[in-house]
């Protein structure tokens, strides 16, 4: 048996090298849309089962480890940015406010699957529009939900976390770390 990681993120892989020495990683191209009238948790467990039933069927007989971050502002979701000014917008609402990260986990394994989530309170400093326009110019912001990387540049813009860290950038290895110790080895 084979253990999946189905995410194209570079830290997600990174995270899972923490408590894992043998994984392939593969990705998982699923349409990623969801009802609107879910809560921000049911987002996450909804997509993350989605990827992992999308790489099932070529690896039937290995662990898949499937994952979706998003972050969420009063219940509403910040996607990744669509541009610049999204990214600014999304990054200017931020300022000075506390938001959840979410991140969803799914494992899949012989047609059984556990899925379940982790949340993080995230608590930002007040963000100048000079601080926002030279966070955007390092690129940072738009391959990641709400327009930041909390282990990146955007670090210093971080008052206070209150939850797992590793949800934030999204692998919540603790939780996740548990869940495999549970698992039949093969």
């Amino acid at each position: 048996m084979k253990i999946i990681l189905a995410s194209r993120s570079p830290r997600r892989r990174d995270l899972l090298q923490y408590i894992l020495d043998d994984f392939t990683v593969t990705t998982s191209d699923v349409d990623e849309t969801y009802d609107k009238n879910l809560l921000p948790h049911e987002i996450v467990l909804f997509l993350s089962k989605q990827k992992a039933k999308a790489v099932e069927k070529d690896y039937p007989n290995d662990l898949i480890i499937a994952c979706d971050t998003i972050v969420s502002l009063n219940n509403e979701i910040l996607e990744k940015p669509l541009d610049e000014n999204d990214a600014f917008k999304m990054l200017k609402r931020l300022s000075h406010k506390t938001h959840q990260v979410i991140t969803g986990v799914t494992l899949l394994m012989n047609h059984q699957m556990d899925s379940f989530y982790s949340k993080t309170d995230v608590t930002f400093y007040d963000l100048s529009e000079v601080e926002i326009r030279d966070y955007i110019k390092t690129g940072e912001p738009f391959d990641k939900a709400g327009a930041y990387g909390i282990q990146g540049y955007a670090s210093k813009f971080v008052k206070e976390v209150k939850g797992d860290y590793f949800t934030v950038v999204g692998l919540p290895v603790g939780k996740l770390y548990q869940k495999l110790k549970k698992l039949p080895k093969k």
